[in-house]
């Protein structure tokens, strides 16, 4: 089954490999690779460098991916959620490369906001990961990882039911802000609160446990 995963990762990869080298010829020696919020470019890289922005940085994911259970120390093992642990591992390949085609189109010379589609695949993928934080169990390197809940599995797993729904609300407030022609600062803010409430409620819940002798 992990096998899948990093297979489908790894064909994306090659997929994304080959859409470049076609594009290669035709893009300028230098092409933008960032933008402000106003959907301006403000930071330009060399052409050659798509390799390592697009493949490379999914390859370098899917690597660390499959090094991060091996250095896990007992108690904290993402075995126990791994069909979930490699489903965002997918999910930030995918999102890597949704980002490379961005830059590719806007390289060839088409006009498009490029500002509106990179928050808006953002905000998509943080719904989709917000559908799955229920399932992610105590680890370091996944999920709403406070003090409060390394410090409890009780509280971890509430957090996370909890964050399950903040992600997913905040994803979807975001993508539909963009549709009515709202996006940079205000979409990125309900982005952030989607994450920093739950780890609030994290110092909550477990001050709560602490005082009635839970813990």
């Amino acid at each position: 089954m992990s096998r899948n995963y990093y297979l489908t990762g790894l064909l994306l990869t090659a997929a994304l490999v080959m859409a470049t080298v076609v594009a290669y010829p035709h893009l300028p020696a230098t092409i933008p690779t960032h933008w402000n919020l106003h959907n301006e470019a403000n930071g330009y890289s060399p052409k050659w460098m798509l390799f390592v922005l697009g493949p490379g940085l999914m390859v370098a994911m899917m690597l660390l991916m499959r090094a991060l259970p091996w250095l896990s120390p007992k108690n904290f093992e993402v075995d126990s959620f791994r069909t979930t642990y490699l489903q965002i591992m997918l999910m930030l390949v995918c999102m890597a490369a949704y980002f490379q085609v961005l830059v590719l189109w806007t390289g060839l010379g088409h006009a498009m906001n490029i500002g509106r589609a990179i928050v808006g695949g953002v905000c998509l993928m943080i719904a989709l990961l917000g559908n799955l934080m229920g399932k992610v169990r105590r680890n370091f390197y996944v999920g709403i990882r406070t003090p409060w809940t390394i410090a409890s599995e009780r509280v971890w797993n509430a957090t996370h039911r909890f964050a399950a729904k903040t992600l997913v609300a905040a994803g979807l407030l975001g993508l539909l802000l963009i549709a009515i022609g709202l996006q940079g600062l205000s979409v990125m803010t309900i982005l952030l609160a989607g994450a920093v409430v739950p780890a609030v409620y994290s110092l909550v819940f477990y001050k709560q446990l602490e005082k009635r002798g839970e813990l």
